[in-house]
This record gives structure tokens, C-alpha cells and sequence, in this order.
């Protein structure tokens, strides 16, 4: 009988820890959660069949947490070389970063013109998120941008034809909490096509509760660890006692 009340103080412990560590994280999966890819291409061109390719090189903070091509073509609408991605979350703050970059990017679509480099990046802290775009060596149809546009910064390409549409540091608020950042948005419209093409993509957040040790899901843990371990020795110890006596 003292042996069944020690295994069902030992089960009891279990099921503490389980309840409350349940009790205590967030009930939607979003908070933490982080990701990033190169490009997503989804058109169709003109007399030309659908082109639907990517996400390229893409990343998750549940992995795999980084991811790297030595190049990427996509025929008839673009060449880039070495493309990088990565999304990280830091447990013990909850901050999730997340980021994807793009080297020698060449719009051969229309021959709309080519960006020397480009990065978008998210970073959800407890305070919000926030998103930014980087670009340099941009060469493109009658256009200027800044290295560090504004976000959802929109032109026409080239400006008198109108063949597309670009976004530059495109932020969508999503309606989990999260953000995504694209760094690269074209737009087709008639003349070339239809259908979008992405480049340079880092989604973040909302960021997670922070894991101090010794406080929040931490302290509710290490409670949940006293019952399940603790209570189960001391009843030994008591059961040992008696049997001296």
C-alpha cells in the first residue's frame, strides 16, 4: 500500500509539471516563431508557361535554422548568386531574429535591371517587431532608391511604360502578430505577365515569453521538479522510518 502511494506521488509530480508548464505558455504556436527564404516566383509570362518555383533557401527557427545556395536561376525572369537565409530564437529573451540575403541579383525579365546586393530582416522583441531593408549597387529602369528605403516603397518600371511594379522593404503586418519583411516585391502587369516574384523574404514574432531561470515557466518547472522528485523520496524515507520503529 506505502509502495502504490509513492509511485502515485511520483505520477502526481509528473502531472504537475505537465499542467502547469501548459498552463503557463502561450496557447497559439505563433509566438517564437521565425522564418526566411531568398525568393518565391509564381508567373506566367506572356505565350510562356507558368513559372512556380520556391520558396529558395529556406529557414525556420524550428528548422533547419540557416540555409545557403552558391546561386539561383530562374529561367527568363532571374539570376542571383550566393543566397543566404537564417532564423534564430533566443529562449531565454524570447527575441526571434530572422533574415535573408541576396548577392548579384539580376531581373532578366524585361532586362529590368540588376541590385549589387540586398538584405530584409525582422526582429521581434517583447517591446514589438521591427523590419528593415538594405540594398546597395541598385541599377534598374530609370529608377532611384535609397540603400535603406522606406518601408512599402512602390515604383513603376520603367516609369513611362509602367511594365511592373516594384516594392521596396515591403512590411506586412500579419494577423498572428507576426511581420513580414520582403525585401524585393515585383508586380507584372499586362504587358509581361502576371503573378508576383519575392526576393528576399524574413517573417518574425511576435517574439516568445522570456525563460528566466528562476522565475516565470522556469520557477513553475522547478516547482513541478520538487513534486515529482522530492515528495517521492521524503514518503521513502518515511516508509523506512516506520519499518525501523
Amino acid at each position: 500500500m506505502k509502495i502504490r502511494t509513492v509511485r502515485r506521488g511520483g505520477v502526481l509530480g509528473v502531472a504537475v509539471v505537465v499542467a502547469l508548464i501548459a498552463s503557463a505558455l502561450p496557447a497559439s504556436a505563433a509566438p517564437g516563431d521565425g522564418s526566411a527564404y531568398a525568393a518565391d516566383v509564381n508567373v506566367t509570362l506572356l505565350n510562356q508557361p507558368a513559372v512556380d518555383i520556391g520558396p529558395l533557401a529556406p529557414s525556420n527557427t524550428s528548422g533547419p535554422t540557416t540555409n545557403t545556395l552558391a546561386s539561383i536561376t530562374v529561367p527568363g525572369v532571374l539570376n542571383a548568386g550566393v543566397v543566404t537565409s537564417a532564423a534564430s530564437l533566443n529562449e531565454s529573451t524570447g527575441v526571434v531574429h530572422s533574415e535573408a540575403t541576396i548577392a548579384d541579383l539580376r531581373l532578366v525579365l524585361g532586362n529590368l535591371g540588376s541590385i549589387g546586393s540586398l538584405q530584409a530582416t525582422c526582429d521581434a522583441t517583447q517591446a514589438g517587431n521591427v523590419g528593415t531593408t538594405s540594398l546597395t549597387g541598385v541599377n534598374l529602369l530609370g529608377v532611384s532608391i535609397p540603400g535603406n528605403p522606406a518601408p512599402n516603397t512602390t515604383v513603376s518600371i520603367p516609369p513611362v511604360l509602367s511594365l511592373a511594379s516594384l516594392t521596396f522593404n515591403e512590411q506586412i503586418a500579419n494577423p498572428d502578430g507576426s511581420l513580414t519583411v520582403n525585401a524585393v516585391h515585383l508586380r507584372l502587369n499586362a504587358l509581361l505577365g502576371v503573378g508576383d516574384v519575392i526576393i528576399g523574404s524574413a517573417t518574425c514574432g511576435p517574439a516568445a515569453a522570456p525563460i528566466p531561470l528562476a522565475s516565470g515557466l522556469g520557477l513553475w518547472i522547478g516547482l513541478g521538479l520538487v513534486v515529482a522528485v522530492v515528495i517521492p523520496v521524503g514518503l521513502r524515507l518515511v516508509r523506512r522510518r516506520t519499518a525501523a520503529v
